[in-house]
């Protein structure tokens, strides 16, 4: 069953009513055709199946997704995996992620008001990216665990209890903002946890962006951000997957544990919280990144990120047989590539890849490794 992409509210009262109904008949032939898939799976011995847990803003969002859940796939030919959908009761919120606590905090429109919920999953990008004409557009799927959480350049983002990790849809239909798209997001995570923090009578906790997609605390990583895209005539899919250490000490810091550091008898922050007000923050900033372009959040991002006057060793090739050039970062280009100028005067434009960069320098394009100083 496909979802509709956008969902425009009844003109009237008898197209509530109508709407409803519509929701209702859905939502039962969902859940028999679940049924009988759930039999059918018991019966194959099926240990390895995937549990999702539907919840909405609404009651309307909640059933309306149940009845797409019936449609939904993760993995490829003999590796498909078996999914289970059940629609949140709001009991054992303690045994997992508190749909009904995220749900009262969270004040945006348009994203995040429906979401999948597992206690394990492989993948919460793979799962909206392999179902992203299924969904509604701003759907967020959330994962307690994750065992094959992607990062940028193939890498594998380990995702231990204590983390917040999810994945959610948006479209855009501009291409030459699709590479800015994962600064508006890191902005969006650290004007986020700010205004938490300062919400709940915390300390701030100082959170800032490593170009071009990792976020840090403390000189240490706390969390990293991912965004691909598909395109579909006239639009662009859009997924982000985030991943924020917020509970796990462990392998570097959290930022419980950096709160707890300046005040030992304050609250902490929960997953639920911080998930709502990201994307009462990222609503707003996605709405001026739209209408408005990058430039008009540009002085905002620089303000939350590490690079302002920080200097890099540019060498020419591997073995470094050259003399180091040390160039200054001004900021972003256009496209969202470092902007820098050396000692010379020159300009050089960084590009990332791993640790090595494609830099233009002056126009001329010569391969350079760089080390932060």
């Amino acid at each position: 069953m496909r979802f509709p992409v956008r969902l425009s509210p009844p003109a009237t009262a008898a197209a509530a009513t109508a709407g409803a109904v519509l929701a209702a008949v859905a939502l039962r032939r969902y859940l028999r055709t679940r049924s009988s898939m759930a039999t059918s799976a018991h019966r194959r011995g099926s240990a390895g199946g995937i549990t999702l847990v539907v919840s909405g803003k609404s009651t309307e969002d909640q059933h309306l997704l149940a009845a797409a859940g019936g449609a939904l796939v993760l993995g490829e030919g003999d590796s498909v995996e078996d999914i289970t959908v059940s629609l949140d009761s709001g009991a054992g919120a303690g045994a997992g992620f508190d749909a009904g606590a995220y749900m009262a905090a969270l004040r945006a429109s348009r994203f995040g008001r429906w979401m999948l919920w597992s206690p394990r999953l492989a993948s919460t990008h793979d799962l909206v990216t392999q179902n992203f004409a299924k969904l509604p557009v701003g759907v967020v799927c959330v994962a307690d665990v994750q065992f094959k959480g992607r990062g940028r350049s193939k890498n594998v983002w380990e995702s231990p209890p204590g983390c917040l990790m999810f994945s959610f849809t948006s479209q855009m239909e501009d291409a030459r903002k699709l590479p800015l798209m994962q600064y508006v997001v890191c902005l969006a995570m650290t004007e986020a946890i700010k205004e938490l923090c300062c919400a709940k009578g915390l300390s701030e906790l100082d959170v800032k962006i490593k170009w071009p997609n990792d976020l840090y605390l403390k000189g240490l990583k706390v969390g990293g951000i991912l965004c691909t895209s598909s395109y579909q005539p006239k639009v662009y899919n859009i997924c982000t997957g985030i991943g924020l250490n917020v509970d796990n000490e462990e392998p570097t810091t959290c930022l419980n544990a950096a709160l707890k550091e300046m005040n030992a008898n304050l609250p902490t922050l929960k997953r639920e919280d911080i998930l709502a007000s990201f994307f009462n923050k990222f609503e707003v900033l996605f709405e001026i990144f739209t209408n408005e372009g990058f430039q008009a959040l540009e002085e905002q991002y620089y303000n939350s990120w590490l690079h302002s006057g920080q200097k890099v060793v540019v060498q020419d090739g591997p073995e470094a047989q050259h003399a180091d050039s040390v160039v200054t970062i001004q900021g972003l280009t256009p496209a969202g590539y470092l902007y820098a100028i050396g000692e010379d005067g020159k300009s050089y434009e960084l590009h990332p890849d791993g640790n090595r960069v494609s830099a233009k320098e002056d126009g001329n394009v010569v391969l350079h490794e760089y080390i932060h100083r």
